[in-house]
């Protein structure tokens, strides 16, 4: 496993959007696979220490979504949900977001999720969101996204290189 494989955020001042970039030592199908199969899902999105459960996850185009996110003792600390627009294995995937824990609904992301094959069975991951406000994209940067999205892709690395997702 290479640790050059850094996660970048690109988040520019005023605008409703964030970038995630991230590169990974395993063949684009893998990588997709693991975005896609909730099965697979559910061991690596999250901080690890936080566990994930899954209500229902249908990954086809036209599809839904809703988990949550527990503590170690199984206590529910957030839900999430959306819809799932589209699934182009193994190069895209596009889906709403949305916290449940707001005051008031609506405050929903379009996600668009790229998978691009790399050579040496390498795989770059680009996930654009798009949110309803500038106020709304700087809420997520300031609720720990990214400590959460570092821990949960070192879990995924692990998991790549056990070769366990094909």
């Amino acid at each position: 496993m290479s640790t050059q494989n850094q996660t970048k955020i690109i988040a520019e001042s005023n605008k409703q959007e964030i970038y995630i970039i991230r590169e990974f030592d395993a063949p684009r199908e893998a990588v997709f696979n693991a975005y896609a199969d909730p099965e697979i899902l559910v061991q690596w999105l999250g901080p690890e220490d936080r566990i994930m459960k899954i209500e229902k996850y249908e990954s086809r185009s036209g599809g839904a979504y809703r988990y949550f996110i527990c503590n170690r003792q199984g206590k529910t600390i957030a839900a999430f949900n959306g819809a799932i627009h589209e699934v182009t294995a193994p190069e895209r995937i596009i889906q709403t977001f949305e916290f449940e824990g707001l005051p008031e609904r609506g405050h929903v992301t379009l996600d668009t999720v790229i998978f691009e094959e790399l050579p040496d069975n390498r795989t770059k991951v680009t996930a654009h969101s798009v949110f309803r406000s500038v106020a709304d994209r700087n809420a997520m940067m300031q609720s720990g996204v990214e400590k959460g999205l570092n821990e949960g892709y070192r879990k995924l690395d692990a998991l790549l290189q056990l070769k366990v997702i094909s």
